[in-house]
Order: structure tokens, then sequence, then C-alpha cells
């Protein structure tokens, strides 16, 4: 395990016939500006929602975030609206949003060579805007978003919807993740995957 650069990343061998990333933290790095979103959209109770417990969370769709907040903490917060407004706060503060380059070198590196998808657990507007303000939405086939399947990670359904979007099977595309969250629905789609540590940008196969 190693801070990689974009000419040092090694992935796992063998050939695979496509590549998914995730967006938020392996992509793009975006987790501190979501965090933020939220504790404004959280107003009052931002602090039912500790920077722990986000990252905890990562990979989880938004609504699902608020009704587990709701659940543990007693909170009857409406869930589309402060989903609503969280996704709002996180596009006025987009233009802080900057890209994870090993990941993103990775993308540029295959593009046009394999078929390639990004499977999120965000919305397709925040998604998008993510990918378009890096310059790399052309990048991939289709991106898979929160409207797009009913069981969100941990659970393979966005990972195995972009296996079917590219006309491939699941056990020769590779994932490209940033939590436990997401490594855990990689292996339950029959992926092998790559874990992009977030607080150092560290690669490990697995």
């Amino acid at each position: 395990m190693f801070a990689p650069t974009p000419q040092t990343l090694i992935l796992p061998e063998g050939d695979f016939a496509a590549y998914i990333f995730d967006c938020d933290g392996t992509l793009a790095d975006t987790m501190p500006t979501h965090y933020k979103a939220w504790c404004t959209a959280l107003g009052a109770h931002a602090e039912s929602f500790p920077e722990a417990m986000f990252y905890e969370l990562g990979g989880v769709p938004t609504m699902r975030i608020v009704e587990i907040l709701n659940e543990r903490h007693g909170l009857s917060l409406h869930v589309e609206n402060t989903v609503d407004r969280k996704e709002a706060v996180f596009l006025e503060l987009s233009s802080e949003v900057a890209a994870i380059e090993p990941v993103v070198a990775i993308a540029r590196q295959f593009a046009g060579r394999k078929p390639m998808a990004v499977a999120s657990g965000g919305h397709r507007r925040i998604v998008m805007t993510t990918l378009r303000a890096l310059g790399i939405a052309e990048l991939f086939q289709t991106v898979v978003t929160a409207e797009d399947y009913s069981r969100g990670k941990p659970a393979p359904d966005p990972f195995l919807e972009a296996a079917l979007r590219l006309g491939v099977a699941p056990s020769s595309c590779l994932v490209f993740e940033d939590t436990a969250t997401g490594i855990a629905a990689a292996t339950a789609a029959g992926m092998q995957s790559v874990l992009v540590d977030p607080p150092t940008r560290r690669i490990t196969a697995r």
C-alpha cells in the first residue's frame, strides 16, 4: 500500500472488460463539500450527524441517510425536503470540487478503449454536475445514480445495473470505490475492486 501518483497506480492483475467508478470520494474529492452541505441543510440538527458518521455512511443513498438520522436520533426530518436542501447547498458549493487525480488518470487512460460507467449513490443532477465540473462526463458510456435502482450500496444493484448497461458480465468488471460500503457492493456483484482510501488517496487492490 502506498501513496500513488497517476503514473504509479497499480491495478489488479487480469484483463478487465469494463471499468466502473464510484463518483464521490473516488473520482471527485467531494466528501468535505458534501459534509458541509449536510451540516447547512440539517441546521439545528447538524450535531446529530458527526463527521465520523458521515464517512461511515459513505456510499449510502442520500434519502436513506435522512431516514437513518431519523431512526437513530428520533428525529422527524422531512426526507424529500432535507435532501432537496442539502443538494441545493452542494450545487452552490460545487466550484470547490477537485479531481482525485490518480483515479481520473485511469479513467482517461481507458476512455475509448474499454467500456466505462459511473455507479453512484447520489442523485443524477448532483453526480452529473460533479462530472461536468471535472470535465470528465464524456468519458463514460453510462452513469447510474440513485434514481436507477431500488436497493443502494451495500446491495450490488448499482454495479449490476452498470454492467447490464455496458453489456459486460459482472465478473469481468473492475470497480473503483472509496468506502467499505461500496467495496461490499462490488463484492456482492461478483466484481473485483480497487479501494481508494480517502485520507491519503492510497490504492489497494481487493
